[in-house]
């Protein structure tokens, strides 16, 4: 049975006070359905979501016809499933057999009014996120978390809105919490990278005189390197790897060969489904052998 609030069992017992009186303020939907009939399974899975989906529009209410002999016949069914619109303690719709799920809708619909939607608030946090609101979102995530702390990808998200707005303390602190096989999950591993990007990023030279020293001499080690870095913060990641493999060919061993860290550091990052990942990886290799 489902744990839904909307749905519960009808029985003789209960259906005058649960479903016709309830449903004076309350639409009830009765599936009369049995374990037996192969129709009613493929109907019970889409009444019980349409039921979470109108939140609380309406009422479902379940009789199983094999238990509930006496309610079953007092409502006049003769075939399975049978489903029976209650309004205003009226019977004032209802069906026979499996409807696909827009065909039950449109019953719904003539005597049902649809709640708003409400918004899911981790897609309105993100909604938040991507419109420049990262306080708002950072609000939305904490509150999600302190709900459900073992919720990772609501960490993951609490972790990269701190490093975002700078903390990046608090960031790898969140990070440090994930149990271990979470930490080589592609998200976790590209929000490790970022952050180590970001603290690069403290000490980088405006981008004007990066411009103007390789402007006279192209192969400055230093000016590409953080030209590069530049490149990842504002997320032109294909121009990055360009000028990182611009270092690897004048100089290679630039820092311990930090070109080359750098190049897998942001392969890392952006994950092997990038395309442009794939491009400089083969350009990686061909440059190695």
């Amino acid at each position: 049975m489902s744990t839904s609030p909307y749905i519960f069992e009808a029985t003789m017992e209960n259906f005058q006070e649960q479903v016709m009186t309830a449903s004076e303020t309350t639409p009830v939907l009765v599936d009369v359905w049995a374990e037996w009939c192969a129709p009613c399974k493929q109907l019970t899975p889409v009444l019980e979501k349409l039921a979470d989906a109108y939140k609380g529009g309406f009422l479902l209410a379940k009789v199983n016809a094999d238990e509930q002999q006496q309610l079953t016949a007092s409502l006049g069914v003769r075939s399975l499933p049978t489903v029976i619109l209650v309004k205003n303690g009226q019977a004032v719709d209802g069906f026979n057999g499996a409807l696909p799920e827009g065909e039950v809708r449109k019953v719904l619909d003539k005597h049902i009014e649809i709640p708003e939607e409400v918004e899911d608030p981790y897609e309105k946090a993100h909604s938040l996120w991507e419109a420049g609101d990262l306080e708002g979102a950072l609000a939305i995530f904490t509150e999600l978390n302190q709900d459900n702390p073992e919720d990772i990808k609501v960490l993951i998200d609490v972790a990269q809105l701190k490093a975002e707005l700078g903390d990046l303390d608090t960031a790898e602190q969140v990070l440090e919490s994930l149990p271990p096989e979470e930490k080589l999950q592609h998200k976790a591993k590209q929000l490790a990278a970022r952050i180590k990007f970001l603290r690069q990023s403290g000490d980088l030279t405006p981008e004007a005189e990066l411009a103007q020293t390789l402007a006279q001499n192209p192969k400055d080690s230093e000016a590409l390197h953080q030209l590069a870095l530049h490149r990842v913060l504002q997320e032109n990641n294909a121009e990055a790897m360009e000028l990182l493999i611009q270092l690897m060919q004048s100089d290679a061993g630039y820092k311990d060969g930090i070109a080359k860290t750098t190049l897998v550091e942001l392969f890392e990052k952006l994950g092997n489904g990038n395309p442009d990942v794939r491009t400089y990886r083969r350009k990686l290799y061909t440059l190695m052998h």
